[in-house]
């Protein structure tokens, strides 16, 4: 829905009177896993589900920072390892980039005695796969399914169908997802739920296929099934993010008529779109609404708002905005000081953007990498290259690690800029670090390379009042008039020399901070044992 970083922890913190962590792991796995059998003086009072995820923590513990593989931990503990924690395994590393250790698990898991096929199994390393951009995984995982004996039930479809919407041809895979309905259609085991038109729902409103999503509404009004509060936010959704602001209206209408009453999300979809067209209107009608329902605003309430009044330089309501945000009880988190930051640099107020910076930096033990992608972005966007990249020294310096989100926009930004010099940099430097960048990257690169050639540049005055200071305009001024200017030739050749060659398959992928964004089509064949090990 709304764009902002989830930093709960999946895990709660382990209760500090433990004396022992492996031997309370171990012995809370003993005890879920011999409860039955020692009846109630061995598991009175006790909670199975907490006790397998402990164990599960203990785990993770273990192997965290490469310590163990994950399977030797495993086998240390087989006596008291069942399915109910590989399954919570596979929760646990679906949200980190663990799909190969979750492959790993699911080959360590058949050896075992107490293994049995299970639909529920397989529809999560599926649903995993498909979230990674593994779909030929996926696929793999689907036909061993059906050749373990296990027969295909909704769960397995539902997790397949949205695993084929995770590629990177939305429109082939919208059409393989629509297929598997109509099969599921045929299938008296199959029939689809609830959650199989949520998703199919979701995607075609984000394909802008508003004939699909038509149909498949009378299908559902025609279904035993019955449209909940998810299906109505997911639709609103995908027409909100694609600016389709009368479709998003007929399905509120939809919603009424339905008597489906809105949640706090719903709000949020509707803030958040109408500020993305600018309908500031209809906006803030909408926040008023919001405050006089039984429903509460959310953090995301108010940074969706500062930053798309931030957008439209509207500073004094973004402003107004943390006012009753703070008046309401709400602290404004790092997303908020992040918004803020967004906001000061689309006023061109980059000394109170460096401002906001600074007191994140000082509040946070570590500095949060999209906190400094939006300072970098402020600077950029500001045309001062050289102390985005002094910042990036002084960050790396203090261990944060650039991600490939950080290096594809000062990619942009120095070759929008012609500065020959720091585009060597940093290519040098994502060479150092193995980022490899893909075609997505280079094409943007490209584009904002050509940009720069019809768009005069904004020059900043000397006077203006919101300079960081008088110095360090000056001192971009001068840098920036210096500097060696950046052909079209250098720019493809300096970005060829760290192209990937055929044995650079490790190297991690700076269009994307995910396995979406690489072809997955051009891919060798690759049998399990190969992915595995």
């Amino acid at each position: 829905m709304l764009a902002y970083p989830n930093t709960s922890s999946p895990w709660p913190q382990r209760h500090p009177a433990l004396a022992s962590a492996r031997h309370a792991a171990v012995a809370a796995g003993a005890a879920a896993a011999r409860g039955k059998r020692r009846g109630a003086d061995a598991g009175e009072g006790a909670d199975p589900a907490a006790e397998a995820a402990e164990l599960v923590r203990f785990f993770l513990r273990k192997t965290s920072g490469g310590k163990e593989r994950l399977v030797a931990v495993l086998d240390r503990h087989v006596k008291v390892v069942r399915t109910e924690h590989c399954f919570l395994l596979f929760e646990e590393l679906g949200r980190r980039d663990g799909w190969v250790q979750c492959l790993e698990i699911f080959r360590w898991m058949q050896k075992q005695r107490w293994y049995v096929a299970d639909n529920g199994i397989y529809s999560k390393l599926i649903s995993v796969m498909g979230r990674k951009g593994q779909i030929r995984m996926a696929m793999w995982l689907f036909s061993q399914m059906r050749n373990s004996g296990c027969k295909p039930d909704t769960s397995v479809y539902n997790a397949l169908i949205g695993a084929h919407l995770h590629s990177r041809d939305k429109s082939k895979a919208l059409v393989k997802a629509l297929g598997y309905f109509d099969k599921m259609k045929g299938i008296e085991r199959c029939q689809p739920n609830i959650v199989t038109y949520n998703i199919l729902l979701r995607a075609c409103a984000r394909a802008s296929d508003m004939k699909q999503v038509d149909i498949l509404f009378r299908d559902l009004d025609e279904s035993p099934v019955s449209p909940d509060i998810y299906t109505y936010n997911g639709v609103i959704d995908g027409y909100g993010k694609n600016g389709m602001i009368k479709e998003m209206e007929s399905i509120l209408v939809r919603m009424k008529s339905k008597q489906c009453r809105p949640d706090v999300i719903t709000f949020n979809i509707l803030i958040d779109s109408y500020g993305r067209k600018q309908v500031f209107d209809k906006m803030e009608q909408v926040f008023k609404s919001l405050l006089r329902s039984k429903e509460k605003p959310t953090h995301p309430t108010f940074n969706s708002m500062i930053t798309n009044y931030g957008k439209a330089r509207l500073r004094e309501k973004a402003e107004s905005v943390l006012e009753k945000m703070e008046e309401l009880g709400f602290k404004p988190n790092y997303v908020t000081q992040e918004c803020l930051i967004t906001l000061y640099a689309y006023c061109d107020c980059v000394s109170k953007a460096q401002q906001i910076f600074d007191e994140l930096v000082s509040s946070q033990s570590t500095v949060p990498l999209s906190s400094l992608n939006a300072m970098l972005d402020a600077y950029c966007m500001n045309c001062l290259p050289m102390e985005a990249d002094r910042l990036l020294d002084t960050a790396i310096e203090k261990g944060v690690v650039p991600n490939a989100s950080t290096y594809k926009l000062l990619y942009k930004a120095y070759t929008r800029a012609n500065d020959k010099m720091l585009v060597q940099k940093l290519l040098q430097r994502m060479n150092k670090q193995g980022i490899v960048p893909n075609k997505k990257f280079f094409l943007d690169a490209l584009e904002a390379f050509g940009n720069s050639a019809n768009k005069p540049r904004r020059v900043r005055t000397s006077n203006a009042a919101t300079e960081p200071s008088r110095d360090s305009a000056s001192n971009s001024e001068m840098a920036s008039s210096s500097k060696t200017k950046l052909s079209f030739s250098e720019a493809v050749d300096g970005f060829t020399r760290i192209l990937p060659n055929s044995n650079s398959a490790s190297k991690a992928d700076a269009g994307s901070e995910i396995n979406s964004e690489t072809a997955t089509s051009n891919e060798p064949e690759l049998s399990f044992s190969q992915v595995a090990s």
